[in-house]
């Protein structure tokens, strides 16, 4: 039930938000509305959920571990510990048997290759198989703080509708301004970031580059990678999944290693992990020889 309804309410959002356009038309307030909110999401779920808690690709405070969690919550992808530990297990048996949402164990062809990108991309969360949390999340579940802000979720992602609603509303001081808000601040905004976040796990793992040789088929992909801060840089994640960035060049797409960079550089994150030189240079020596280069 709750998966149908991270599905289904924002594509009502959706319509209503088109049937509000053809009404009253669309203004900046409505685009701030949805440009910082999903700033602030995305954010914190990249940042947040996928690299600090389920990678402990750094170390921060415990203020600031809360505000992750709750910007990462706020997504609607899921409480903190849910989202580690199926994280977890898809790194653990990527695109392999046991991979929460792999699309590539669905058969050959074309049918093989849609049902595989339909269950990666959302069918994978309406399926009865569980995730062992102690296995995957012993750490955070010792956790108390963690645990609570886990348990508080709902109230979470209820902020995350609320806030744009509250401050739309109250530039405007009308209920049509608060209406947008939670449409294009809440609504859309979930659905455009939850749709790009499961390009990560369907898209990047069939379609794009693989400059590393992983046990799997993660591969970089701009398009997401630009959607999404940097996630759809998968072949070099998975080649290098503790590390904060997953842009391996500076000019690769990754807007969450240079918030974190920022983020180390006012000292509020540190012990900031990245892959040495010559970690790359020899993860792509294995791919050299692997394509008979060498």
């Amino acid at each position: 039930m709750v998966a149908g309804a991270v599905v289904l309410l924002p594509l009502i959002g959706v319509a209503a938000a088109v049937e509000l356009w053809r009404r009253h038309g669309i203004g900046w307030m409505e685009i701030a509305a949805l440009g910082v909110m999903y700033l602030i999401c995305m954010l914190g779920v990249t940042v947040g959920l996928h690299r600090h808690f389920a990678h402990l690709s750094f170390k921060t405070s415990p203020f600031m571990r809360a505000v992750l969690a709750v910007g990462g919550s706020m997504a609607a992808q899921g409480p903190v510990l849910f989202w580690v530990v199926t994280h977890r297990r898809h790194h653990a048996f990527s695109d392999k048997p046991g991979d929460p949402h792999s699309p590539n164990q669905h058969g050959g062809g074309l049918h093989g290759l849609m049902s595989g990108l339909w269950h990666a991309h959302i069918g994978w969360m309406f399926s009865s198989e569980s995730t062992d949390w102690v296995h995957f999340g012993r750490d955070w579940l010792q956790d108390r703080m963690v645990f609570n802000l886990h348990r508080w979720y709902p109230l979470w992602v209820a902020c995350g509708l609320a806030l744009p609603a509250a401050v739309c509303g109250a530039i405007t001081g009308t209920w049509l301004g608060a209406l947008q808000g939670l449409v294009w601040g809440g609504l859309i905004r979930v659905f455009l970031v939850n749709h790009a976040s499961w390009c990560v796990g369907s898209v990047c793992h069939v379609f794009g580059s693989r400059p590393f040789t992983t046990r799997d088929e993660s591969a970089n992909n701009w398009i997401v990678a630009v959607l999404a801060f940097g996630e759809g840089l998968q072949n070099n994640h998975h080649a290098f999944p503790s590390s904060h960035a997953h842009a391996v060049h500076w000019w690769e797409p990754d807007l969450s290693a240079w918030v974190i960079r920022v983020m180390a550089k006012l000292g509020l994150v540190w012990d900031v992990k990245s892959p040495s030189a010559r970690a790359v240079a020899d993860a792509r020596r294995v791919q050299a020889v692997g394509a008979g280069k060498w």
